[in-house]
């Protein structure tokens, strides 16, 4: 990954962090959002981030089944797990935060 790119992310971070925590008390409940192309493990690999955590998580599929949205409703204990969450998923192909 390019410099550019790098820094890019670490500032969408930062800024996402102000936010959270102007916005919330921790802990708090948290929902994420993503959509993902419906191939190979993508939805189990979501899934499994959050395992042992308390989360409710919903699955729904488009029409034509090529892509999967998942939403995910847990308790975080900081904004810092929030974005720690968002990092760990950001590596399954195709995945996008909404």
């Amino acid at each position: 990954m390019d410099e550019d790119k790098e820094k890019t992310i670490a500032e969408f971070y930062e800024r996402l962090k102000v936010e959270l925590d102007n916005s919330n008390t921790w802990p708090a409940e948290y929902l994420y959002k993503f959509i993902m192309p419906s191939v190979g493990d993508n939805v189990e690999r979501v899934e499994k981030a959050f395992d042992c955590m308390g989360a409710v998580i919903k699955t729904t599929k488009s029409k034509t089944g090529k892509f999967t949205s998942v939403s995910v409703d847990v308790t975080m204990k900081s904004s810092d797990e929030v974005i720690s969450k968002y990092q760990e998923v950001s590596v399954i192909e195709g995945i996008v935060s909404l």
